[in-house]
């Protein structure tokens, strides 16, 4: 009788795991929380946390409470793709975000195709990501492409004649490059040096003193916040003295203020959303509640500029999910073409781009020049 009992009350106990798994729907989070990237990834977590709640508090999606399966890509492609498989396989999560850098995006990708689960993209800028004739991407950040494209008009206001390229080493950084290169030699600029940077690399002098000797009046500079942080000292300590825009929209300017000081001074800064003016983003109301739980849950508001990524990120998908009616990955793919919503930094509606009938999925936020003056930071007037 005891066996009997314990048997019994074991099947019972898994027919509640199940029932309790069912009961939610569950979405995977694949971002770099340790490595080179491991801050970017971990804002745009908290992020995708505070959409989580918000959406669980009003009643869930279909009825049931969104849950996240966050994973560690660890700033690496190859794990970016272990991860990918893991949330599908073991996870069961029918749905993605990721991967924010664009060589682990890109490093997911086969994996969506194999297993014919979509991805939305929060962060990535790699004009592969929506171009190669993926069907399962859909991305919300803007390519270098359109990056260039919102600042090509910005261009001659500026007066930039001849402009060098400080990029990081990855997909992201050299799409950037190539993006914007090509933007501003259509615009009469004259393009010099392109200098390349490891991720985690500390010393950027040797780059910095070949850009030192051009007589290039502005360099673009694309990586991370870390290594923002170290050139613009390194520009400082060697007079380098160039108009500096950064590309990517994943500076965190505020974080760049507290951590270069007075280096960061008269850097500007192509950005896609406007924490510092919630009045003139698209969705001034989301905006004050998204900074006001950002800041309540006791998070530092440099890391808006990421984890707004992270918050519409999630907000797109479980729209889609409510679109679909259904948990399964071939309805929230199919549903995520008919997404219509306000994001943080625009309308958040997914157009085709690639190759017909492979086509991946991109919107268009909007994209905001801002400058770092006397310690603030205020959206450059032209």
């Amino acid at each position: 009788m005891i066996r009997i009992a314990s048997i019994a009350a074991l099947a019972l106990g898994l027919m509640a795991g199940q029932a309790s798994a069912a009961d939610t729907i569950k979405i995977g989070v694949n971002e770099p929380l340790t490595g080179p990237f491991a801050a970017s990834g971990a804002y745009v977590v908290n992020g995708a946390k505070i959409a989580a709640d918000e959406i669980n508090a009003k009643g869930g999606v279909l009825g049931k409470k969104i849950e996240l399966v966050i994973e560690d890509n660890k700033s690496n492609p190859t794990e970016a793709a272990a991860v990918a498989e893991k949330l599908i396989t073991s996870d069961e999560t029918p749905v993605m975000m990721g991967a924010w850098g664009s060589s682990l995006t890109l490093a997911v990708m086969p994996k969506l195709e194999e297993y014919e689960v979509p991805m939305l993209v929060e962060t990535s800028s790699s004009g592969k990501i929506t171009n190669s004739g993926n069907p399962f991407v859909f991305r919300i950040s803007p390519p270098s492409a359109l990056e260039a494209e919102a600042f090509a008009p910005m261009v001659e206001k500026l007066g930039v004649k001849k402009a060098d390229f400080l990029v990081i080493n990855n997909d992201w950084g050299r799409g950037a490059a190539g993006d914007f290169g090509k933007m501003l030699k259509e615009k009469g600029v004259t393009v010099g040096l392109t200098e390349t940077m490891d991720a985690a690399a500390q010393d950027m002098s040797a780059q910095l003193a070949k850009i030192k000797g051009t007589d290039a009046d502005t360099l673009m500079i694309t990586a991370a916040v870390d290594q923002l942080t170290l050139v613009f000292k390194q520009m400082a300590a060697m007079g380098v003295k160039k108009r500096v825009i950064t590309t990517g929209g994943s500076q965190n300017p505020d974080q760049i203020v507290a951590q270069a000081g007075a280096a960061a001074e008269k850097t500007m800064h192509l950005t896609t959303f406007l924490p510092w003016a919630p009045d003139k983003t698209p969705d001034p109301k989301a905006t004050e509640y998204f900074l006001a739980e950002w800041k309540k849950r006791g998070h530092p508001f440099a890391g808006a500029t990421e984890s707004f990524r992270g918050y519409d990120g999630i907000r797109t998908i479980a729209a889609a999910i409510e679109k679909a009616g259904s948990t399964e990955s071939k309805d929230i793919q199919k549903a995520f073409w008919d997404v219509k919503l306000v994001g943080l930094n625009g309308p958040i509606e997914f157009k085709k781009s690639g190759p017909v009938g492979k086509e991946s999925g991109q919107s268009k936020p909007g994209v905001y020049l801002i400058e770092i003056a006397d310690g603030q930071i205020g959206e450059v007037k032209l």
